[in-house]
């Protein structure tokens, strides 16, 4: 009897998981989600491979970028408020491309500036590079052009590097597989609707 309503309430859930109207991109079929193991805080060890049971977003960027990644955390925060007590089994992992000057602490501060439960990760280049390559994930330097007009003088601040970057969210379910991808135009009521679908 008790195996039978294991059963049952799985389809059910299953089938709540099918009909929902998902707002962000399905990974049709699900797949594994690469390996991702790299450094936070306090140099703690981080491995996505030991979050199973939690569904977990998945954001590549850096501490220095000006628009799509504090607009993206930002609206991770606003998800997670609208997820409320919910919120216990979501991990929010934001994962530097830019290690010459993101330090895991550097990441794991960004990060909690607009959460404290999100998790900032970085690593050495060779460990970044291989995760990126898995994750399928861009990331190029974009020097700053000297602009001949400017005047330039001490204390004066150089143009600072940009890395433009693949802007999306990767989102992994409780068993480990790649479900859905948010772009970076998804609002946060769309992504707590998908995420509490997940869970």
């Amino acid at each position: 009897m008790v195996a039978a309503a294991i059963v049952l309430a799985t389809a059910f859930a299953s089938a709540c998981q099918m009909t929902h109207d998902w707002h962000g991109s399905p990974v049709d079929p699900p797949a594994p989600a690469p390996a991702l193991a790299l450094t936070a805080g306090g140099g703690r060890a981080f491995d996505l491979a030991q979050e199973r049971g939690k569904v977990v977003l998945v954001f590549f960027g850096y501490t220095h970028c000006p628009d799509v990644c504090p607009t993206t955390l930002a609206d991770w925060s606003k998800a997670r408020k609208l997820l409320g007590a919910d919120t216990a089994g979501v991990r929010w992992v934001f994962v530097s491309v830019d290690p010459e000057r993101d330090s895991p602490d550097t990441a794991a501060a960004y990060a909690r500036r607009f959460d404290p439960a999100f998790v900032g990760l970085s690593g050495t280049p060779a460990q970044l590079e291989a995760v990126r390559a898995a994750w399928g994930v861009a990331a190029v330097p974009e020097t700053p052009q000297a602009d001949p007009h400017a005047a330039h003088g001490a204390g004066q601040a150089a143009p600072m590097t940009m890395v433009s970057h693949t802007p999306r969210t990767f989102v992994v379910d409780g068993e480990g597989r790649l479900r859905l991808l948010f772009d970076p135009q998804s609002r946060p009521e769309g992504i707590a609707a998908d995420v509490k679908a997940l869970l």
